[in-house]
Formats: C-alpha cells, sequence, structure tokens
C-alpha cells in the first residue's frame, strides 16, 4: 500500500529520470513534459523495443547518457550514426534493467505496456528508485510481491495512471482510515450506450477509435471492454490497501473528474482536470511541488453539465473480473492480465470477435491452477500458461 507521506522525501530539484517505454505514449507524454520544464527535469537514460529510429530522434532532443533497445531484429537494424556521440546504446532486457538500477539514477518512468514492463520496474524498486508507475501490470500481476518489496527497499511508488494520482492527490493529509471508499470513473469507450448485439460484429476500427484519449492500441481496446478500468480497479487495490467493498465505477463520459474519494464522514473529494496525461505525470516527476507546465487548463465556460452514468457490466462483464481478482488474489491477476494481452492481441490480427475478448479471460482464470502465495516465478510459469489457453482458444456456443 502507498500512500502520501508525511514529509514526503525528495529527489534533487532537477531529478536525473530514465523512461522505460520511450517511445509509447506514455513515453512520449512525458518527454513532453520534460521538454516543457527543462530546468526540473534531467532525462539520462531512455528504453524501448523496436521503434529505434524514434528512440534515436529522442536521443537527438535529450542527449540521455544511455539508450537500450531491447528487441534483437531492432537492434541489429540500428544505424548508429543517428544516434548523438554523447548517448551509448545498449540491448536487451538485462541493460534495461541495469539502467533502472544506475547509481545516481533518482526517478524511472515505468511506461512500457502490458506484462512486459514487470522486469524494468521490478529492477527500479528493488534498487529503491522513485518510480513513476504507469505500467498497471506490474500490479495486476504481482501487487503483493511489488509492494513488499517497495517497502523493504524504500523504494516509492508514484502513480501516473490519470485515476490513481487523481486519487492519491485527493488522500493528501488523510489516514486511510477516514476513506470510505473510492470512484473511478470511466469514460465509457467507443461503444458506451451499445448493447452485447451491437457488439457482436465490431471491427478492429471502431474499437480503436476512442472518444476521449489519444492512447496506443492495446489500451484503447481495453478501455473498449472496459477490462482497462478492471485492471485499474485491482491497482487501487495494491495501490491503497482497499478491499473490493471500497473500489466503485461510474462511467463519467467528459473525462474531466478523474477520481471521487469519499471519506467516513460524507465528503467527497475530486480532482478535475482535462483529459491529458501529461498532467499526471508532471505530477509524478515534480511531486509534491506542483508547478506550471504544458497541459491545457480547464475551460470553465464550456464545462454545461457533468453526466454520469452506471457501468452496464452485463454488456461489458469484463469489469467483474477486476473485482474477482482481488476477492481471490493469489495467482488470478496474473492470469487474467496474460489471457487479456493475448487476446487483444488476436482480436488486432482479426482472429477472434470483440466480445471474446472477455469471455476468454472469463475461460482461462477459471480454468488455471490456482495458487494462493504464487512465487516471482510461479506467476511468470503461469502468464506463459495462459498465453498459450489463449493461443489455443476458440469459442463455443456455451461462451456465448
Amino acid at each position: 500500500m502507498i500512500r502520501p507521506p508525511e514529509s514526503p522525501s525528495r529527489p534533487s530539484s532537477r531529478p536525473r529520470v530514465v523512461v522505460l517505454g520511450s517511445t509509447g505514449s506514455i513515453g512520449t507524454s512525458t518527454l513532453d513534459v520534460a521538454a516543457a520544464l527543462p530546468d526540473r527535469i534531467e532525462i539520462v537514460g531512455l528504453m524501448a523495443n523496436t521503434k529505434w529510429r524514434e528512440l534515436a530522434e529522442q536521443c537527438r532532443r535529450f542527449k540521455p547518457a544511455v539508450a537500450v533497445l531491447t528487441d534483437r531484429a531492432a537492434f541489429e537494424q540500428v544505424d548508429r550514426s543517428a544516434f548523438p556521440p554523447e548517448t551509448e546504446l545498449k540491448f536487451g532486457h538485462d541493460a534495461a534493467c541495469a539502467l533502472a538500477q544506475s547509481k545516481g539514477v533518482e526517478v524511472v518512468v515505468s511506461a512500457v505496456v502490458g506484462a512486459a514492463g514487470l522486469y524494468g520496474t521490478w529492477a527500479a524498486v528493488e534498487a529503491g528508485k522513485i518510480v513513476a508507475l504507469a505500467n498497471k501490470e506490474t500490479l495486476v500481476v504481482a501487487g503483493g510481491l511489488i509492494t513488499e518489496l517497495a517497502a523493504r527497499r524504500g523504494a516509492q511508488l508514484l502513480p501516473v495512471d490519470s485515476e490513481h494520482s487523481a486519487i492519491y492527490q485527493c488522500i493528501a493529509g488523510h489516514p486511510m482510515v477516514e476513506v470510505e471508499r473510492v470512484v473511478l470513473t470511466a469514460s465509457g469507450g467507443p461503444f458506451r450506450g451499445r448493447t452485447t448485439a451491437d457488439l457482436e460484429t465490431v471491427t478492429v476500427e471502431a474499437a480503436l477509435k476512442h472518444p476521449t484519449w489519444v492512447m496506443g492500441p492495446k489500451i484503447t481496446i481495453d478501455s473498449a471492454t472496459l477490462m482497462n478500468k478492471a485492471l485499474e480497479v485491482i491497482e487501487a487495490h495494491w495501490l491503497f490497501g482497499l478491499t473490493a467493498e471500497q473500489i466503485d465505477v461510474i462511467v463519467h463520459p467528459e473525462s474531466v473528474i478523474h477520481s471521487f474519494v469519499e471519506f467516513v464522514d460524507g465528503s467527497v473529494l475530486a480532482q478535475l482536470s482535462p483529459p491529458d496525461m501529461r498532467l499526471p505525470i508532471q505530477y509524478a516527476l515534480t511531486y509534491p511541488q506542483r508547478v506550471p507546465g504544458p497541459t491545457k487548463r480547464l475551460d470553465w465556460k464550456s464545462l454545461a453539465q457533468f453526466r454520469f452514468e452506471p457501468v452496464d457490466r452485463q454488456t461489458f462483464p469484463a469489469l467483474d473480473l477486476g473485482f474477482e481478482v482481488i476477492r481471490r488474489g493469489g495467482s488470478c491477476g496474473a492470469v487474467l492480465n496474460a489471457a487479456n494481452e493475448a487476446a487483444v492481441a488476436r482480436f488486432l490480427n482479426r482472429e477472434i470477435g470483440f466480445l471474446e475478448i472477455a469471455r476468454c479471460g472469463r475461460a482461462v482464470l477459471q480454468s488455471h491452477h490456482y495458487d494462493p502465495r504464487p512465487t516471482l516465478e510461479g506467476l511468470l510459469a503461469l502468464d506463459g500458461w495462459a498465453r498459450q489457453e489463449v493461443a489455443r482458444w476458440t469459442p463455443s456456443p456455451l461462451s456465448r
């Protein structure tokens, strides 16, 4: 469990920052913030998977000491002259983990998509770094292990997801015994108001058209199924020590209110801002200070109304899987996350239908060999097993 400390520790006035997943949507937004605040943020290391040209451009822009590519084929294609002489180019996951643990690095932004982000996050936490955590899958897969490791190593986890950043800001100065519950808001995705019958023939192109946020394809599909919100429910459980009964979700199409915190006396605090990930990123990188940055301000004159709707859990059953994972614990998070990642990949490849993503996740979760106290090695083994199950999974009439 994390919460704002009474006397928060701070990195230096210009913290040395490593960005893992620098070419993704969160990574590029992080670099936008760094470019806007050059006197407050120093980029010293960048890591990407396959996009070496984008990585090279980022290195020319920020001149980090080290850049890492984790995909061998991409590394072998690299034109070294595209990288500045100030930057040493390295290869592999081991190099990425070493970068996250480097002496002098104060903040690690964990922005790798999916369970692959666990390795770099684990390395940074093990080294006692401040981790700006955008990779929710780390906590979904190994929440108990990673939070225990953070407490033991003195690492600090600062949430970057807009919903969890909002909660973090709202509970500042309040002991958790004063918190009755938290309510995560959801945009509703591109299919808000649709029925199950409407979604039987959804195309990949339609699912990728998010009405509010600009994100990578995997998280965009997760938003469309509401699996993203299921994962965020699990993340909130581990970050703030909340039970399933203390967490709720409500649809808020405007995506301006990012979360509510309801206290035991009936008071409710909420955090509002435009739907721009640069603000929670900046908050994590400059915490506990607030400084002017690149994010647009709310135009209060244009905010005619805020709409709130209950989640249609029959049409979007993925959300309930998040609460099931909290209640059962153990190995469930790792299995659900891996099954979902593999199912989303099959949907993007047009191998399965949209509704089959959640159906597949539930089937694999229910059939796995449950382990109430898994080790990291056990979780990684179940991750691989779940992906294999999805690879050979075909829907039956009973799954519909």
